[in-house]
């Protein structure tokens, strides 16, 4: 029996996907259809859009005329601990952010990479006055940054209001694929770490 599909080298749709679907054998779904269809996953999908509404993330609009609006798609990804059993079964919902024009739903970018040699200063110090560590995590992170441009996105695949299925949401907040996503969460924790009383360090932003 054949638990395959076969496409040619970097296929790609009209959708503007880049099909590499080699080994995808009883890994995590690769379409939003399949994954409905199993409960822990639309259990996912579910969790996911309820995250989004408690965080006001979105509004259900009409789409103004002069506007274009970015798709989104479901990723899915199957969360392990550390003995390898399965801790959860995650769906994200993520905007395709290569669909999007400079000028028009974005500007300016920003990616959110922290220097390694700062994270071994930091490690560094703290060892030698003993002090304990803690990591924060924290949850959807990407969708506490708020965003400056007005940006327009399709309903989620599966999850179409009936009787509206021709509005679309205007985002407040960021979502995950955006192109200025990281750049919104920046600005985000920036003024909340400043009010607490930190100080930015002038060599690694």
């Amino acid at each position: 029996m054949r638990n395959f599909e076969r496409f040619s080298d970097q296929a790609v749709t009209d959708e503007g996907d880049i099909v590499q679907s080699v080994m995808l054998a009883e890994a995590e779904p690769v379409s939003f259809e399949k994954a409905l269809k199993q409960n822990y996953w639309k259990k996912g999908m579910i969790e996911e859009l309820e995250s989004i509404e408690k965080n006001d993330t979105w509004r259900l609009v009409q789409l103004p005329t002069d506007k274009k609006c970015i798709d989104v798609k479901w990723v899915f990804k199957t969360k392990l601990k550390p003995d390898g059993q399965v801790a959860k079964y995650k769906a994200r919902l993520v905007a395709r952010g290569f669909l999007q024009k400079y000028g028009q739903d974005y500007y300016e970018i920003y990616a959110l990479v922290a220097r390694m040699e700062t994270i071994r200063l930091i490690v560094a110090i703290a060892v030698k006055n003993n002090w304990s560590m803690y990591q924060l995590d924290v949850k959807s992170t990407i969708l506490n940054g708020e965003l400056e441009e007005e940006v327009y996105v399709n309903q989620p695949p599966g999850f179409e209001i009936k009787g509206k299925e021709e509005y679309v949401y205007k985002l407040d907040k960021a979502l995950y694929g955006l192109k200025q996503a990281p750049r919104a969460w920046k600005k985000k924790i920036d003024s909340f770490l400043v009010q607490q009383g930190f100080l930015k360090c002038v060599t690694e932003h």
